[in-house]
């Protein structure tokens, strides 16, 4: 379940910042992730209850928004890929639409934080 240690990250990305804002709490939290990073909606959810539990992020709402991915093959192709019969592989295979090879990620890859409400206390 490689969505525990990727959301472990990002929880404390989301913590180290609260800190470093002295914030009381977050409230809401946006992760855009790409559609190869191949991670499971459901799963990043229990990993973020579980992983904020006791914490300033305990209760914040989690939006996780899918970053649509695409590839670029050497033939000048640049768009979505021909989908992977199995995408359960370690590494699944992204090809070419138009002329079957194998193509570069392009975008999709990643996972990111894309913003974070937090609760400051007035200066």
């Amino acid at each position: 379940m490689h969505e525990f240690s990727v959301m472990s990250q990002i929880v404390e990305v989301i913590l180290d910042e609260a800190g470093r804002r002295d914030a009381e709490r977050v409230e809401h939290v946006n992760l855009d992730v790409g559609e190869f990073t191949f991670l499971g909606e459901e799963q990043l959810r229990f990993a973020f209850e579980l992983l904020t539990k006791g914490t300033i992020a305990e209760d914040a709402e989690l939006v996780i928004s899918e970053k649509e991915g695409t590839v670029q093959c050497e033939c000048g192709y640049s768009g979505k890929p021909e989908k992977p019969e199995d995408i359960h592989i370690l590494t699944p295979l992204l090809k070419c639409p138009e002329c079957g090879r194998i193509a570069r990620v392009k975008e999709g890859l990643g996972c990111t934080v894309r913003d974070i409400s937090l609760v400051v206390p007035d200066v």
